[in-house]
């Protein structure tokens, strides 16, 4: 016989939280995909739940979990599998799910259910190499606020070069053609392995010309394209896809690992050659310049540390949007507690914010 937690479904959890009565907080759980996630998704969550709380009425509280309490599986598919409802929901990377708009049933749920939040942007990678605040995380990686790249303006340039084959390579897995365009074969195409920091153009010229020779292929593999790549062109720009916005729309992994990645790698140790080179020139004896580097050295931290702790990107439009439906998840959990409770309430003024 089953035991009752591993019955657990959006009713239950509405049952316990009416058992608490109105003092206690309303409790909503959210299951995520991986321990990877647990952190962006309790930030964001928290945001909500701290608003809420604020506003002086029922208390709201978010529960963060791993997708199963019964086995180490996790993913998507096994957060999707829940039994959701008002007081459970799952939060998910977009992935191209969104980008597809149904085509297939994961995609489906993703975009029509009002208990699944998702990223909006591919995945949580994506928001974390967010090119504004790039500049900030080479100085938490180095403590030197010295700015010698421009992030944006590279990664601005960057997406519109790969925006057109991004845009075949969502088109390859809307119409089920994705084994031949896979997303290994365009991570492939668009990385920045060779990125160099001195003639940053050399990389972009070298992709312009990766990017072009595999549309031309393309185009004569898929001549059934051309009938339908131009309308889905103008769906994804319709959903907020731009030229210049394309590298927040591709896998995140790629994005992180083989783009910003190499940049940031040059980036940061540039500057940390600079400020050892400092720390050379200022001592006034080598044990002073000994003593110096070591604290310096110690104070600094990886770049792909900071690059995956910091939330600086918690102000861009993107990010907003989906805090907005966070507020929309929790309106609903507070109604479908209360049927016809009063919309005055404190809780729900603050919930009604746009």
């Amino acid at each position: 016989m089953s035991s009752l937690t591993s019955q657990l479904n959006s009713s239950y959890i509405a049952a316990a939280n009416r058992l608490e009565g109105r003092g206690a907080a309303l409790r909503i759980v959210a299951y995520v995909e991986s321990y990877d996630d647990i952190f962006f998704w309790n930030q964001l969550l928290g945001e909500v739940e701290d608003e809420v709380n604020e506003a002086g009425g029922r208390r709201l509280h978010f529960e963060v979990l791993l997708p199963s309490r019964n086995s180490l599986c996790r993913g998507k598919k096994m957060a999707l599998s829940n039994r959701l409802g008002p007081q459970m929901i799952a939060c998910v990377d977009a992935d191209y799910d969104y980008l597809e708009q149904g085509a297939t049933p994961v995609s489906h749920e993703v975009c029509s259910s009002p208990y699944v939040l998702h990223t909006i942007v591919y995945a949580i990678e994506n928001y974390q190499c967010y090119a504004p605040i790039l500049q900030r995380v080479c100085v938490m990686a180095t403590l030197n606020d010295r700015e010698i790249f421009d992030f944006k303006a590279f990664l601005e340039n960057y997406s519109q070069i790969i925006h057109r084959l991004f845009m075949w390579n969502v088109w390859a897995y809307t119409y089920g053609r994705h084994t031949l365009f896979p997303l290994s074969d365009f991570a492939d195409v668009v990385s920045l392995d060779r990125f160099n920091l001195q003639h940053p153009d050399k990389s972009l010229n070298a992709l312009r010309q990766r990017c072009n020779r595999r549309m031309n292929l393309l185009q004569r593999q898929f001549p059934e394209g051309r009938q339908t790549f131009r309308p889905l062109c103008e769906k994804l720009e319709a959903l907020g896809v731009t030229p210049s916005n394309t590298y927040l729309y591709m896998r995140g992994h790629d994005l992180f690992e083989h783009v910003v990645g190499p940049i940031l790698e040059a980036v940061c140790t540039k500057l940390r050659r600079e400020r050892e080179a400092e720390i050379a020139r200022l001592a006034v004896h080598e044990m002073q310049k000994h003593n110096e580097l070591a604290s310096y050295q110690h104070s600094c931290a990886p770049w792909q540390e900071m690059l995956r702790k910091h939330d600086f990107y918690r102000r861009s439009s993107l990010y907003r949007q989906v805090v907005q439906r966070a507020r929309d998840i929790a309106r609903q959990a507070f109604e479908h507690e209360i049927p016809g409770e009063d919309a005055s309430s404190p809780e729900h003024a603050v919930l009604q914010r746009q």
